[in-house]
């Protein structure tokens, strides 16, 4: 059986298998600008008459899947084809027997070294190339999310394209406390090493392909926030209308958020459920849909403050507002201005499968959560969640208890382990 070889180059010589597949393939597939780099090898007057070059990954892709049974097709490639390259694209497409990867160091490897900072514990992300337009693939990252991952990450490499360079970037942290470097036209003669601040590089322009390191890390008065558990005072709300900490803390373990998807919190008041949602999930779209002006107020702050920028503060009253937004996989109603019941039926016409949690204060409104869902095909759990807190009396201690609260959490086409 025929395999597609994929070979990286840019930095080091092929090693002898690499090099004997590619002068035995029946035609070598490349890009314009890895075509320029590979006249650079030996082995390149030995396939000349072999080379196809194509405008898009996904020309490539297609002639592969047309013609690898009756051809020996070598890909070149930049760096490491697995390291957010082609690689991943031609097992998806032909599967992991048909394809053999031959990797050369990847750009990133190569910028750490050059800015003499170790890549231990560094968070990769790839803003590289736009969604695949057969597949509507969505990038891992998008480039809004990097004030967020600063506070999680001290060290960043990206990889960048010609929409998200440099100083686009460098605008994206302005203000972070933190060291960029852009390595430019790594491996070429004309390589560049750019250190400056963000605001310095944010006022540059640089030459095309290159990467960013961010170092650094931005955390509000100096001291690192936690992935989950924030207090409810570090939480802007208003007149005490907060899901309160342990509460909230129950609710986000019965929702069991995917890495990524689709989240509405529907009431969402002062967006305390959203924001340690955000936290906890960078890759997950949250709606926060409320109606009223002054939490809404409330959530911008906390959007703001947080850095949570994959929550999008919905103004409107549900369920009309729901029918503009995208189909959920999780769904938590703090609120529900008494429509109850046509908020779960708007959420059970939208939603395949997933999880709902409602909290509940009265019985009147847990009978009526627990009717709804069951109605609307959802497997129904209840658990009712009584805490005390501590306060002083005088030079003592003694429990305060909280009013109750009713959790129920439905479940439809009950979803595996995340």
């Amino acid at each position: 059986m025929n395999k597609i070889n994929v070979i990286g180059i840019g930095f080091r010589p092929l090693e002898k298998k690499a090099r004997d597949i590619l002068l035995g393939s029946d035609a070598v597939l490349t890009n314009k600008s890895l075509h320029d780099v590979f006249k650079r090898y030996d082995e390149y007057e030995g396939v000349r008459d072999k080379i196809i070059v194509h405008d898009t990954v996904y020309e490539m892709l297609d002639y592969i899947a047309d013609n690898f049974r009756d051809r020996k097709i070598a890909l070149i490639a930049a760096g490491d084809p697995m390291f957010f390259g082609i690689g991943r694209l031609v097992i998806e497409r032909i599967g992991q027997e048909s394809a053999e990867i031959f990797p050369d160091l990847s750009s990133m490897q190569v910028a750490f070294s050059r800015v003499k900072e170790t890549e231990n514990n560094a968070l990769m992300i790839s803003l590289h190339g736009g969604p695949d337009p057969k597949k509507r693939r969505k990038r891992e990252y998008e480039i809004a999310e990097l004030p967020y991952l600063l506070k999680r990450h001290d060290k960043i490499g990206i990889l960048t394209d010609r929409d998200n360079g440099p100083d686009k970037i460098a605008k994206e942290i302005s203000g972070a406390d933190a060291q960029m470097y852009v390595c430019e036209k790594i491996g070429y003669d004309d390589e560049k090493i750019i250190k400056g601040s963000p605001e310095e590089i944010a006022a540059m322009t640089f030459e095309y392909p290159n990467v960013v390191i961010i170092v650094g890390a931005i955390y509000p008065e100096g001291h690192p926030l936690p992935v989950f558990g924030l207090r409810e005072a570090e939480i802007s709300h208003s007149r005490g209308l907060i899901t309160k900490d342990e509460v909230r803390a129950v609710t986000i373990h019965k929702l069991r958020l995917p890495c990524k998807g689709v989240f509405w919190d529907i009431g969402a008041g002062s967006g305390s459920v959203s924001i340690e949602a955000a936290r906890l999930c960078p890759g997950l779209r949250i709606y926060a849909v409320e109606k009223s002006d002054e939490q809404a107020e409330n959530i911008n702050v906390n959007i703001n403050k947080f850095s949570a920028n994959n929550i999008e503060m919905i103004k409107g009253g549900a369920p009309e507002i729901l029918k503009s937004l995208p189909a959920p996989d999780r769904v938590f109603i703090g609120g529900s201005g008494g429509k109850l019941g046509d908020i779960v039926a708007a959420i059970n016409n939208k939603m395949d499968s997933g999880i709902v949690v409602i909290n509940a204060v009265t019985i009147e409104t847990l009978n009526e959560a627990m009717r709804s869902l069951e109605d609307g095909g959802f497997r129904v759990d209840v658990s009712e969640v009584s805490i005390s807190r501590s306060k002083p009396i005088g030079d003592k201690k003694q429990m305060s208890a909280l009013n109750p609260i009713f959790i129920i959490s439905g479940e439809k086409n009950r979803c595996q382990a995340d």
